[in-house]
């Protein structure tokens, strides 16, 4: 029998690796992005086309690289970054396996244009599926600029997975956000499609997260700070009142490297408890400087993973600090009596000889029992402004004693048919009606009398089935009704969420929006449903994205229902709301119409029901 094993060709195997790797558009930017950093580069500039399906460009003002390395690169396994076993536990560079090149040159058009300072002529190299199709010299700026054209073009079922333009965009914003975090000193920019998505000078790291996050930021931020014999931990925190109720804005570097590690990740939220809800995420960007000898990054080809020698006290360090910080900078305002500015130190008094007295003028002939009209207009007196005709100038209504009379019939009546109501049930107006009588209780529950007994019903989640089947119904007849604004409002998003606005904005207008492109990042609010006119665009905007993006985590629902969920949890009325009788009838009424009264947004039941026989049970015993 022959041998079976063999060799896989190199392009076979950087295709394979390729799979690792480069797993999305996103995953070339990284790689490329800090290649550029590695370089030594003050200046990075990243193109993308068609969300990088069609463009990744990557230039840079680096060291360049001379003939020989400029074809070495695309090798597998090549790279300048280590020599021996021993440098994987020495390694402050970003990149050092030597298979981002040749997986990028596997599955893709790759033209590369690179020069070093100390050479008169660059190189250009244009490689496709990893084979060489030119190589020669030319003329080329200083640094390094690769084009990566046609992703995933010969292998189509990769390319097939890939998401919307949108989806894509997001995350190649992502990547650029963590890096353009982890070098605040260097200058980056991001154009998509012809557009400046990101203009980043460079900058302190305060200043760069305002640039990249937006100028309300500026006064969310606690700075954080410790130095250890184990670790160095520098950066900020967002303060409590700020925070998401998604994840996404949690930053944690290591050595100016990008990591996820949900055990550090816990810690900062150890540092914030009791401060935040249980479904609310602080936003942080930490930065830890350790010795490499005592980490691990060779672990997963993304080298987003780390492992450390000392784990348990890393996390004591960062909770610590983190506590201590929040404490100092955020929690409780100081009052400083000896300070300079002190309010005895702000008033100056003046000599005794410039002192005047004050004067005081008066009529001696003013008659407060005078019954001529006064001069004061009808409409600043706050019982003539809805008094329905009531012509006098008096601000005490001819019937307060009839009023009083009606409120004391009511009350008693309320106590004459539910003596006890008074201290378990927030009592409320009884229904004229016979046929339904309604309490709120707490101001969280509506309690309704039923033949069989009484039903109980949880006013939140009633309200959410509600807007949820109605926004679902207007999605699907583009019916929404718009309420517009007596002031168009802008509204400023990160780059990330403006790019997931931009792909629900169809969507959005089916609702009832009336929103439009203004810039980068910012659009500006015409009008929104007229179910939601008394809530503020921007909030309404943040909160309704922040939906979107948890329910994306955590349910698999399509676009649409997604979207009706997260409008409906926010539009609705919210537990602790007191509500009329006509507004608890109105709500009873609707709910009871929906397909699923039955079934909140969240899998558990609305109602609950009481019947007389366990009534009985329960009292007879």
């Amino acid at each position: 029998m022959s041998d079976i094993i063999q060799l896989l060709p190199d392009a076979i195997a950087n295709q394979i690796a390729a799979g690792e790797v480069v797993q999305r558009p996103a995953s070339a930017v990284k790689e490329l992005v800090e290649n550029a950093i590695d370089a030594g580069a003050g200046k990075i500039q990243l193109i993308v086309k068609d969300a990088g399906k069609s463009l990744i460009q990557v230039i840079d003002d680096g060291c360049g690289m001379s003939l020989t390395d400029a074809r070495m690169c695309f090798e597998r396994h090549a790279t300048s970054k280590i020599r021996k076993a021993e440098d994987l536990f020495a390694i402050r560079t970003m990149g050092f396996r030597g298979e981002a090149m040749a997986s990028i040159a596997a599955i893709a058009q790759v033209e590369m244009k690179t020069r070093r300072h100390e050479d008169e002529l660059g190189t250009c190299i244009f490689i496709e599926g990893s084979e060489v199709v030119s190589q020669e010299a030319c003329a080329a700026d200083t640094g390094t600029s690769i084009s990566v054209k046609n992703l995933f073009y010969n292998t189509p079922a990769r390319r097939n997975f890939l998401k919307s333009n949108p989806v894509e965009m997001r995350h190649i914003i992502d990547e650029f956000q963590r890096v353009a975090l982890a070098n605040p000193q260097i200058f980056f920019t991001l154009h998509h499609d012809g557009q400046e998505v990101y203009h980043l000078p460079g900058a302190t790291l305060k200043q760069r997260i305002v640039h990249l996050f937006g100028n309300n930021y500026n006064q969310r931020l606690v700075p954080v700070e410790e130095n250890t014999t184990i670790i160095n931990l520098r950066g900020f925190v967002g303060k409590p009142e700020f925070a998401r109720k998604t994840r996404g804005e949690q930053f944690f570097f290591v050595n100016n490297r990008f990591i996820r590690d949900a055990y550090l990740n816990h810690a900062v939220l150890t540092a914030f408890e009791e401060l935040l809800p249980d479904d609310s995420f602080p936003f942080y960007v930490l930065f830890i400087d350790i010795d490499p000898s005592k980490i691990d990054i060779n672990v997963h080809p993304t080298k987003t993973e780390i492992k450390y020698q000392d784990e348990k006290a890393i996390y004591a360090i960062i909770r610590s600090a983190v506590k201590r910080s929040l404490g100092r900078y955020n929690i409780t305002p100081s009052l400083d009596f000896d300070q300079e500015n002190s309010i005895e130190h702000l008033i100056t008094p003046k000599p005794f000889e410039e002192i005047i007295a004050p004067t005081i003028s008066f009529n001696p002939d003013f008659n407060p029992f005078a019954s001529e009209k006064t001069s004061t207009p009808r409409e600043q007196h706050p019982f003539l402004r809805d008094s329905g005709g009531y012509k006098s100038s008096s601000p005490i209504p001819k019937n307060w004693d009839t009023l009083y009379e009606i409120s004391k019939k009511e009350t008693n009546l309320q106590h004459e048919l539910h003596p006890e109501e008074s201290i378990a049930v927030n009592e409320q107006e009884v229904s004229k009606s016979t046929e339904r009588q309604l309490f709120q209780i707490h101001n969280r529950f509506i309690l309704s009398q039923i033949k069989s007994g009484f039903m109980l019903i949880g006013q939140q989640a009633a309200h959410e089935r509600v807007l949820y089947e109605r926004f679902l119904q207007q999605l699907q007849n583009h019916s929404g009704v718009s309420q517009q604004s007596l002031f168009p409002q802008s509204v400023t998003l990160n780059g990330s969420d403006f790019e997931l606005l931009r792909e629900l904005l169809p969507d959005i207008r089916a609702l009832g929006f009336d929103i439009r492109e203004f810039g980068k990042n910012t659009v500006v609010v015409e009008g929104i449903p007229a179910e939601l006119n008394n809530v503020g665009e921007h909030e309404l905007l943040e909160h309704l994205l922040e939906g979107f993006k948890n329910n994306m985590a955590i349910l698999k629902v399509d676009k649409r229902d997604n979207l009706a969920r997260s409008l409906a949890r926010n539009a609705a009325i919210k537990t602790g709301t007191k509500l009329s009788l006509e507004e608890m009838n109105q709500l009873i009424d609707q709910l009871f119409a929906c397909e699923t009264p039955n079934q909140a947004l969240n899998g558990k039941p609305v109602i609950s029901t009481f019947t007389m026989a366990e009534l009985l049970e329960r009292f007879e015993k």
